[in-house]
């Protein structure tokens, strides 16, 4: 299967900070990809580059098969709602659509109509006039109506409410499950997309720590608790990626299935074993505060 994204020993600098290091990965056609992370962890660094907007420092990037630079076959193809999409003073929201149905191929107008309807948006009202929830409406209409193979979110919900924002994955899964293509969502709301993302990678510092499909994710951590002794006794040389004291009481969370033989020693310890979410599992992982030896695999 020929990958829509190929990045190789990709590097990117400013000056003398390193934004993203030696990064490598690649995605495949009709998935839904989480790029999660910190603020500054290199993932709006990263969009910038798949979509021809900075230049890398060292390394390749190939989507669809080509260089993306200068690429007007391959830019046509990519649709990147970005945090803060600017538009022309003068553009009204039907403009946009008008803008984004003669750079898209695939641009449905039947389905844009009936988004915008569904997040009420005012089509006739200067796109400057909008609340900010507003805006991030419009960029998610554009997103999902353009159908591009290669969709890219990047906070795409900022300013919208829980209800929007659950309009919004509902709105895509359907049509993702109808029309597939590529799609990245990047976020920090981890927990809400979880069920819809397939593929996960994370960032951080820079680098990739994680690039695992969803569900293999899902069963890496678990989490025990109870009192301190006894929960140290049990987390003895296994690989503890997040430690929180309460009292006397201590939660660890570590990386394993926690099944069979581990939950059998935890239920004869007397402690309390939970999943850890996939949010929990990259905060863990993430944590600029971890003591030497946790977190990084």
């Amino acid at each position: 299967m020929s990958a829509i994204v190929e990045v190789r020993r990709l590097n990117k600098s400013f000056g003398s900070v390193a934004a993203l290091s030696d990064v490598n990965f690649r995605l495949e056609p009709g998935k839904i990809y989480g790029l999660l992370g910190r603020n500054g962890a290199g993932k709006t660094t990263l969009m910038h580059l798949l979509t021809a907007q900075n230049f890398a420092t060292s390394g390749e990037i190939r989507v669809f098969g080509e260089e993306p630079y200068e690429n007007e076959k391959v830019l046509s193809r990519i649709c990147f709602i970005k945090e803060s999409q600017k538009y022309p003073d003068t553009f009204r929201v039907k403009d946009v659509f008008q803008a984004a149905s003669e750079i898209f191929a695939n641009w449905d107008w039947e389905f844009a109509y009936s988004l915008a309807e569904d997040f009420r948006l005012p089509l006739n009202r200067l796109v400057k006039k909008l609340s900010r929830g507003m805006l991030s409406s419009v960029g998610i209409v554009v997103g999902l109506a353009s159908r591009a193979p290669l969709t890219i979110f990047d906070e795409p919900y900022l300013g919208l409410d829980a209800v929007a924002r659950s309009l919004f994955y509902d709105r895509l899964i359907e049509d993702y499950g109808e029309n597939p293509r590529t799609v990245i969502l990047s976020t920090h709301l981890i927990d809400e997309v979880s069920k819809l993302l397939e593929h996960v990678l994370v960032i951080d510092g820079g680098k990739l720590i994680l690039d695992e499909e969803t569900d293999e994710l899902r069963g890496r951590a678990y989490s025990v608790a109870g009192p301190a002794d006894k929960v140290e006794a049990f987390a003895k040389g296994k690989r503890v990626i997040h430690r929180e004291p309460f009292g006397g009481l201590t939660s660890a969370s570590i990386l394993g299935s926690g099944t069979g033989t581990d939950r059998e020693e935890a239920a004869r310890s007397g402690l309390e074993i939970a999943p850890v979410s996939l949010q929990q599992l990259i905060v863990h992982l993430t944590r600029t505060d971890r003591p030497s030896g946790q977190g990084r695999e």
